[in-house]
């Protein structure tokens, strides 16, 4: 008789966190077959740096708020209850509105050890490292970055 797979649980409080300096982030599961996370953001305050992934799909759904994704060459705005799906391959960055506070779920699959990512993610929004320290660690991460310095301004 085949094993049965284990049911993975996550009770509230038992989650990996990860300060930022303009929120919070929990990571409910990390690897496998999916990734997935809770990110606060403070009003106005960036997600992550522009980026896409060679391997994985990405959904936020929004719990609180209002975040500003940038997907390629288009914004969008999506409130409470709104879904996003990126998929491999497409520039991205996102962030809290610059009148709104963001909570948001992320889910990767498939999924890919990113905790020690979004640690050093913590230290850079907090001065602690340069953000160059991740660049040799794309492939490792599947976080490939993306050169759209000012990413809350749509392409002319």
């Amino acid at each position: 008789m085949e094993a049965m797979a284990e049911a993975l649980v996550v009770q509230p409080g038992a989650a990996a966190g990860a300060s930022l300096a303009d929120g919070a982030f929990e990571l409910l599961a990390d690897g496998g077959a999916v990734s997935a996370s809770r990110l606060t953001l403070k009003t106005g305050a960036d997600g992550a740096p522009p980026h896409h992934h060679k391997l994985s799909h990405e959904v936020f759904y929004m719990l609180d708020g209002t975040m500003l994704f940038r997907l390629g060459d288009t914004l969008t705005t999506v409130r409470k209850g709104g879904l996003v799906i990126i998929p491999p391959g497409l520039p991205h960055a996102f962030g809290a509105e610059d009148d709104d506070v963001a909570d948001v779920v992320v889910v990767l699959s498939p999924g890919i050890e990113r905790f020690e990512y979004f640690e050093q993610l913590g230290a850079i929004s907090r001065g602690e490292a340069k953000f160059e320290s991740l660049v040799p660690e794309q492939d490792r991460y599947d976080v490939h970055f993306e050169d759209m310095p000012d990413w809350r301004s749509a392409p002319a």
